[in-house]
């Protein structure tokens, strides 16, 4: 086994879980696990404390995060006078030192916002000054021309664009995963599949969160559930905030359109959404999408007929090379929508309990600069911070063993075996790569997906599926029954009874 490997693979190893007892007292818990809460439990890593982040899902970052759609925008969308607008420019200019620490796929491709006629031309100039006001770099508003010849796949139509070279795409899951490594590593306990039932406080000032694996005693919160924060809040008393889930369907395409477009491709938004996009992903593939409607039941994460007719429609409208049948996979995603549509980051009335809600676009730009801001209201809140003198910032690189030459594919194979049998065809994932991701906490098929793409080509694991199962039976000790897609109900196999018809 190469060094680089041993090292990357130290450093992920889940760290063994000190003493549970019912009384350990934390001095933050952050409830939520996704982007929002790791980035957090990563900030808070830096002191000597002890932090826990409780999660309801079976592995980190399975609610908003895993359906994101991991851009990093340029920091000029959001309007001046909000949350929003603050801190999208703030954690946009983080992204780059998280890159280099941690171990995550991200690249600043740029973006387009695209005007069709010429009166939507003024809005591209209204976000341009926007942007320049708060300091974004390098915005130019390109004539048609110019667009078709940076862009040649766009149509005819295009009267201009607002050219952003500080916007990027990121593997939103690859971060969230990178994040609370590298908070384990510095000592963040993780708690999975413990949806928060109930929230006490005690005379002392002490919450209790009684989740459904244990009771969690910490002297700070931190409520960062997304779109169940609203329901945290009411639990402990800290805020009469609701949260409207906004449902968002997204459609990933053939790698055939690999290079179609270049840069993140926008619509002129709307009061409500920044409209349906292209978007080049960091692995190659494009992407379309999202829809934005408002739906009731914080689950639905259902995509329709009615929404992929509305983004093909909307997206060939500037991007005609782009069909429905180059479609190799689905999905949604819900945005929590606070009132007032800002993001909601602040003391509550129930002291100790700080409010991290109604987190939506861009608040995956936004999370380094979101977690700095609650690091700093939990000082003035009361918490002494000390920086940890065993801190460590970056965590050891992995092996991509489909992105090494053909000499270092031999050499990986002949160090270590399971580099040399390919556990996904698609992408070109070794045994090896789904390994690691077992030993750093994947205990689900989306789990494997996630942290490798095993899963994620053409075939949507066709034809990987069984053999990531039995390496998850084979390193876990658990049988092929107890394996699911995604935690809950979702098995993939269950048992035959006697009896049974064949």
């Amino acid at each position: 086994m190469s060094s680089q490997a041993e090292d990357w693979l130290f450093i992920r190893k889940i760290p063994a879980n000190e003493r549970h007892f019912d009384r350990m007292l934390y001095d933050v818990a952050i409830v939520g696990g996704g982007v929002i809460g790791c980035a957090i439990a990563r900030a808070l890593s830096r002191m000597q404390l002890r932090v826990i982040l409780v999660e309801k899902e079976c592995e980190i970052g399975f609610g908003t995060s895993k359906s994101n759609s991991g851009i990093i925008h340029a920091g000029y969308h959001a309007p001046h006078g909000t949350l929003k607008g603050e801190l999208e420019w703030a954690g946009n200019q983080m992204w780059d030192a998280l890159h280099d620490e941690l171990d995550f796929g991200f690249v600043r491709n740029g973006e387009l916002m695209l005007a069709m006629t010429p009166d939507q031309v003024p809005t591209l100039e209204h976000y341009r000054q926007q942007g320049v006001e708060r300091g974004v770099t390098g915005l130019e508003i390109w004539d048609g021309e110019r667009v078709r010849r940076e862009e040649p796949a766009l149509a005819a139509e295009v009267v201009a664009g607002l050219y952003a070279p500080t916007a990027g795409v990121v593997n939103p899951y690859e971060a969230c995963f990178s994040l609370i490594d590298s908070a384990r590593a510095n000592g963040v306990e993780v708690l999975v599949d413990s949806p928060v039932e109930g929230i006490t406080r005690d005379g002392d000032g002490v919450f209790s969160l009684l989740t459904r694996q244990r009771p969690v005693h910490a002297r700070f919160v931190v409520n960062a559930a997304g779109v169940f924060a609203d329901e945290i809040a009411r639990m402990a008393g800290a805020g009469s905030f609701r949260i409207r889930p906004r449902k968002g369907e997204e459609y990933l395409l053939d790698k055939r359109l690999r290079g179609l477009v270049k840069r993140i491709i926008f619509p002129c938004p709307t009061a409500h959404s920044k409209g349906i996009l292209v978007i080049p992903t960091y692995d190659g593939t494009l992407m379309v999408g999202p829809t934005a409607v408002f739906v009731e039941d914080k689950d639905n994460r259902t995509t329709s007929a009615a929404g992929s007719d509305e983004i093909f429609a909307a997206v060939r409208r500037f991007a005609p090379g782009i069909s429905e049948r180059d479609c190799i996979a689905e999905f949604a995603g819900l945005r929590a929508v606070a009132d007032g549509e800002d993001f909601i980051i602040g003391p509550s009335e129930q002291k100790g309990f700080i409010n991290c809600a109604g987190i939506q676009s861009p608040g995956l730009t936004a999370s380094p600069a979101i977690a700095e801001r609650i690091v700093a209201i939990l000082h003035d809140e009361g918490l002494e911070m000390t920086p940890s003198p065993t801190y460590r910032s970056h965590i050891g690189k992995r092996v991509l063993f489909a992105s090494q030459s053909l000499e270092d594919q031999v050499r990986l194979a002949a160090e270590d075996s399971r580099y040399g049998r390919i556990g996904c065809r698609c992408e070109q994932i070794s045994e090896r790569e789904i390994i690691e991701a077992i030993y750093a906490g994947a205990r689900t098929l989306d789990g494997i997906k996630f942290r490798t793409r095993a899963g994620m080509g053409r075939c949507q694991g066709g034809f990987c599926s069984w053999r990531s199962m039995q390496l998850l039976s084979s390193e876990l000790g658990i049988p092929m029954t107890a394996i699911t897609k995604r935690g809950g109900n979702s098995w993939i196999v269950c048992d035959r009874k006697e009896g049974d018809d064949a």
